[in-house]
């Protein structure tokens, strides 16, 4: 049964949205100004962010009636945080060295229909006519937002490169959140969100282990600054937020809420880096937002 909307829920939904789309800036602005490379980035962002995924798996383990977690699940668990948030961060990061903050938030928002089409074709889900419609309107509006892009961004040589990376981003991502729906009705989702993210952090560190020299990273003043806003400010705050407002709405409420995101990431890429808004852009952006917004609809 869909709970009803409430005013608190609303709020945190929002805000909720609003400091996950202050990712991409963050990211922009430490690649600008510090020069510091995807990974590097990526591990500063989950050292900061790892204390507090450590304690929320803490408070956890300390309850007396969870459900004991079976050789599958932690396997699973760990599948999802390695395979699903390990890598479309690495995507993600990469390709906003190329693509403008806000085209990334449209290309990555297509990650709900990717969740429709691997529960359609994988799981045999049902595919209704609204879901066909809204399809239809995200697709169409990310194509007519890419030509705007196009018309910006036209001397950039790894402009498709960096939009195949947030492509590929969107996919696992969407990996990620179907498993996730599978996964925390039995694990429970703080639980589950804990421990995929120490997998993932696992998976990261390790990335950064194997490719850079520890001695090497560029500790300074700035790049601390930006690492432990993402970490905090686009990472852990927004994540917390999201868990707490589905908790009061529901997740298909919260759904509908957080389509805000791209418009969000959009006027602050416009704010804080400059980057163009030009009216096609606005239309595909209109498009896309309704394309999910349908998805996330239940009668």
């Amino acid at each position: 049964m869909d709970k009803k909307i409430t005013l608190a829920g609303f709020i945190i939904s929002l805000l909720g949205a609003i400091l996950f789309s202050t990712k991409a800036i963050f990211v922009k602005l430490a690649f600008t100004t510090t020069g510091v490379d995807p990974v590097t980035l990526l591990s500063l962002r989950m050292l900061f962010s790892l204390p507090f995924y450590v304690f929320a798996a803490w408070l956890v383990s300390r309850k007396q009636d969870k459900i004991v977690l079976t050789r599958r699940d932690w396997l699973l668990i760990s599948a999802m945080g390695i395979l699903g948030y390990y890598l479309s961060s690495i995507f993600d990061f990469i390709g906003l060295q190329y693509i403008s903050a806000g085209l990334e938030r449209l290309i990555l928002f297509l990650y709900p229909t990717f969740a429709v089409l691997i529960n359609t074709f994988y799981f045999k889900a049902k595919l209704t006519r609204v879901q066909v419609a809204a399809l239809v309107l995200t697709y169409l509006g990310i194509g007519i937002a890419y030509f705007g892009e196009l018309r910006v961004d036209t001397s950039n040589p790894d402009f498709f490169f960096g939009s195949f990376m947030i492509f590929l981003c969107a996919i696992t991502y969407s990996f990620y959140l179907v498993g996730t729906g599978r996964l925390v009705p039995r694990v429970g989702v703080t639980r589950y969100t804990a421990y995929a993210m120490l997998a993932a952090t696992a998976g990261i560190f390790i990335n950064f282990l194997v490719t850079h020299p520890v001695q090497n990273i560029p500790f300074t003043t700035p790049l601390v600054a930006y690492s432990i806003a993402l970490a905090i400010v686009a990472t852990v705050l927004p994540s917390f937020l999201m868990s707490n407002a589905m908790k009061r709405i529901g997740s298909n409420n919260v759904s509908i809420i957080t389509s805000i995101g791209p418009v969000s990431t959009i006027l602050q890429a416009h704010w804080f880096l400059g980057e163009q808004i030009i009216p096609i852009q606005i239309f595909g952006t209109i498009l896309v937002v309704a394309g999910v917004v349908l998805i996330g609809w239940k009668r």
